[in-house]
């Protein structure tokens, strides 16, 4: 009988600075556009990184614990108590809207499952808020 196919959620928190700016637009379209985060401001951030795989005879589909250590070092320690557009290098150039570091971190966290037979990443949500959050699923347009 196949193995039943299971998702698994590790959550972690980060607090950070950020600025939305376009360097492209002028000053004044980049306040119509971002309004008040088109100046240095901070969030406490949270992300939810979500696997899916097979259950298999040890009844996990990824020790929560591996995956811990994951977005600690691939996420956390990076970005958390830095300034988004300044000091986190796999953000350089690029506005920090959630949306781009949804997909950033994607990035950084889906090679380091490779090692996992049958585990995939299924999805990335980034929190900047308890209200406000965006869900990435690896798609490309």
């Amino acid at each position: 009988m196949p193995e039943p196919i299971v998702q698994i959620t590790r959550r972690e928190e980060f607090s950070a600075a950020h600025r939305l700016h376009d360097p492209a637009l002028s000053a004044a379209e980049n306040r119509r556009l971002y309004g008040p985060c088109n100046t240095d401001h901070g969030h406490n951030y949270a992300f939810e990184v979500t696997v899916s795989g097979p259950v298999p005879r040890s009844g996990m589909v990824l020790d929560l614990n591996a995956l811990r250590s994951i977005l600690r070092e691939e996420i956390v320690s990076i970005v958390d108590h830095q300034h988004l557009n300044r000091d986190v290098p796999f953000l350089a150039g690029v506005i920090p809207t959630a949306e781009n570091v949804a997909v950033a971190f994607w990035e950084r966290i889906a090679p380091r499952l490779a090692p996992f037979e049958g585990v995939r990443l299924v999805s990335l949500r980034v929190y900047e808020s308890r209200d406000n959050f965006v869900e990435y699923r690896g798609e490309r347009g």
